[in-house]
């Protein structure tokens, strides 16, 4: 069994081509305490794979719009082995909850790094609404298994036309418009959003409902915990135990 260093070495060699840490640098001690925490012992605890933990990092990063690390996180992601589109996908379906302004600073980081690679850009196409007026129609199909109507019914107080305006923005949006994409299972962009609004910070109540999607979707208990403990070294502690209390009841009394 490797200790916690090898674990570390481990990881560093496989995500980002280098060795861990050593003496080198102006900070290299508080850089052993980031590699050693991060790569030594959280990828090594829980179930998922550094795949989906890489798209859980890139998911993060571009939430927190922290593009160096974003930068490094596209190239380990890839190491990884995971695909071009599958990154662009974690990347692109932050938009609604981050807003367009910070997902297009993520993209070109992101294209950068393609680039670098010798992808070919643009990427091909993932998108499977061809016609605006299905777009309703499509993301709702895929909204109401996971969440209900709730948004619906909980916004009819606004006025006028904004009752349904809102929540069918929403539904064209989130749903029609990136959840119908290709690219990612649902399973996964459900996680990844998961952790996308813990890192956001103040949105528990987004956290506890998007679980109990992730949930539906196919995602354990373990599984979503693994990915917000992943998230806590980019996030930060307060952040995973302000999600982990949000979502305890729906976590502790599910079966899987």
């Amino acid at each position: 069994m490797m200790d916690r260093a090898e674990r570390t070495e481990q990881n560093m060699q496989e995500l980002f081509h280098t060795h861990a840490a050593g003496r080198e640098g102006t900070d290299h001690e508080f850089m052993r305490i980031l590699q050693g925490f991060i790569f030594g012992d959280v990828c090594h605890t829980g179930s998922l794979d550094n795949r989906t933990r890489e798209l859980v990092t890139v998911t993060v990063l571009t939430t927190l719009s922290t593009l160096p690390q974003l930068q490094a996180h596209v190239g380990a992601a890839m190491n990884a082995g995971c695909t071009p589109v599958e990154i662009r996908e974690a990347v692109y379906q932050c938009a609604p909850f981050i807003g367009f302004p910070k997902t297009l600073n993520a993209i070109a980081v992101m294209n950068q790094v393609f680039q670098e690679r010798g992808v070919s850009l643009p990427l091909p196409e993932q998108g499977t609404v061809d016609r605006e007026e299905d777009r309703y129609s499509r993301g709702r199909e895929l909204q109401e298994p996971l969440y209900g109507r709730e948004i619906a019914q909980r916004y009819t107080w606004l006025p006028g036309e904004f009752a349904q305006a809102v929540p069918r923005f929403l539904t064209e949006l989130c749903f029609g418009d990136f959840a119908t994409r290709t690219g990612l299972d649902g399973k996964t962009r459900e996680l990844l959003l998961v952790t996308l609004l813990a890192a956001l910070g103040g949105a528990e109540v987004q956290v506890k409902s998007h679980v109990a999607g992730a949930l539906k979707a196919g995602s354990t208990r373990e599984e979503i915990v693994c990915a917000l403990v992943h998230a806590s070294g980019y996030m930060g502690i307060p952040r995973l135990f302000n999600s982990l209390n949000a979502c305890k009841e729906l976590l502790a009394s599910h079966t899987s």
